[in-house]
């Protein structure tokens, strides 16, 4: 028997028990709404978010994370993750537990968009960020996460750009004291300057540059190819110069940071080559749909599986 068909009858079976309505989502949605049972699963972790199926799955985050099993995807990444309770972590948990779907990252801190946060060398700031990691710590055990998001905040015009960076590296690397015994990683993410203005970290070669002055299994990068690409474009090359610190990826096309096969970006390609060099990671969807609804829905599964063919 196919391993995921066994596992799909077997949470039907058992989801009237123990989850109620949430446990009977997959059976319920098949017959009504005529979707195919089980894809097959993708080459890559390709990994949605909450909301992103929502017009076929409903409002409920453990249906959400049935369909997304069901269609055949076998990861999950929530920036949200750490603002919900206690009790939606683990049942999020359990669920990804009982499906086979790998969580990927969730956001370990609060980000400043528009102020100095890591990069003027304030210590109250720096002990609140090395709080929020300590939290988020006890968040990825909960749901079973191995990576989170950090983003050092808004550049410090009163600071040259090296003082700026020696500040950075300094927080990460008690940071790292505190994730490297858990054997957690935070994913230091560059965000482009048009949709970002001002921040600190916007390109691939500064991200290196800082995790191998921080030095640490627990600093990487997150290499998302949609900031990249507005960026500085040259991908493959990119990810070849930045691969050894890179521990996760997001997408999303570009113009419109909408799924694969939207933009100008040749995400088979892409997707090619980081399979090719043997990435066994995530890879996050950080995108919207192009389309509303559950055309749209079925568009973003398409785009995947057009995008996932070599």
């Amino acid at each position: 028997m196919n391993r995921r068909n066994f596992v799909r009858d077997n949470l039907i079976l058992s989801g009237a028990l123990s989850l109620g309505t949430a446990g009977l989502f997959a059976q319920n949605t098949r017959a009504n709404n005529k979707v195919p049972e089980v894809s097959e699963t993708f080459k890559l972790k390709y990994a949605p978010h909450l909301g992103m199926f929502k017009a076929s799955a409903g409002d409920d985050p453990i249906n959400q994370l049935n369909f997304m099993a069901d269609m055949g995807f076998t990861a999950f990444e929530d920036n949200g993750m750490k603002g919900r309770s206690i009790q939606l972590q683990e049942q999020m948990a359990n669920t990804m537990e009982k499906r086979d779907i790998t969580m990927g990252v969730f956001v370990a801190h609060e980000i400043s968009w528009n102020k100095p946060n890591l990069t003027n060398g304030d210590a109250s700031l720096r002990e609140k960020f090395l709080k929020e990691i300590k939290e988020s710590i006890e968040v990825a055990k909960r749901v079973n996460a191995r990576w989170m998001t950090v983003v050092p905040g808004h550049v410090d015009l009163r600071l040259r750009k090296g003082y700026q960076t020696a500040n950075v590296v300094e927080s990460l690397k008690r940071a790292c004291a505190l994730l490297e015994p858990h054997g957690l990683t935070m994913v230091l993410e560059p965000l482009n300057f048009r949709d970002h203005p001002g921040l600190f970290l916007t390109d691939s070669p500064q991200a290196y540059e800082i995790c191998k002055a921080v030095d640490s299994p627990s600093c990487k990068i997150l290499f998302d190819i949609y900031h990249q690409q507005i960026q500085e474009g040259n991908l493959i090359p990119n990810i070849d110069a930045s691969w050894e610190e890179i521990a996760y990826f997001q997408v999303g096309d570009n113009p419109g940071r909408k799924e694969p096969t939207t933009g100008e970006i040749n995400y088979k390609n892409v997707f090619e080559h980081i399979h090719s060099k043997g990435y066994q990671g995530i890879v996050g969807m950080e995108h919207g749909n192009s389309r509303p609804g559950k055309d749209g829905e079925q568009a973003v599964i398409n785009a995947y599986k057009a995008s996932d063919t070599f």
